[in-house]
């Protein structure tokens, strides 16, 4: 139901003297990993592809981030749009449909 490449950077305004550079969230990818019910993975990170390295908030380069979950087993992995990014889904790229979100949001409940 969602679109195979799916994209996500909080839209609210950067708050000031914060030095945090826009951050891209791949939220899906046809190129990614999609997790299963029977995939038992417990090591995760979050890397970097904009700057190839591993992303700790601030600290993976100077610019904007794009950044994509990171399985131990798997590799880059597609995840479910996150109660964040669905409290604010004008920062999706592309913007997903009513049905879409509506369909994503019961996922969560």
């Amino acid at each position: 139901m969602l679109p195979p490449r799916l994209l996500w950077c909080d839209p609210r305004p950067i708050p000031p003297y914060n030095r945090q550079e826009p951050v891209t969230q791949i939220v899906r990818d046809p190129g990614f990993h999609e997790p299963g019910d029977d995939d038992d993975c417990t090591r995760f990170w979050y890397f970097c592809q904009a700057h190839d390295r591993v992303y700790r908030h601030e600290a993976c380069g100077a610019g904007p981030h794009l950044v994509a979950l990171h399985c131990e087993e798997h590799g880059p992995e597609s995840m479910w749009p996150q109660p964040l990014m669905l409290m604010f889904p004008e920062g999706f790229d592309p913007l997903l449909s009513e049905e879409q979100l509506d369909w994503a949001r019961a996922e969560w409940t």
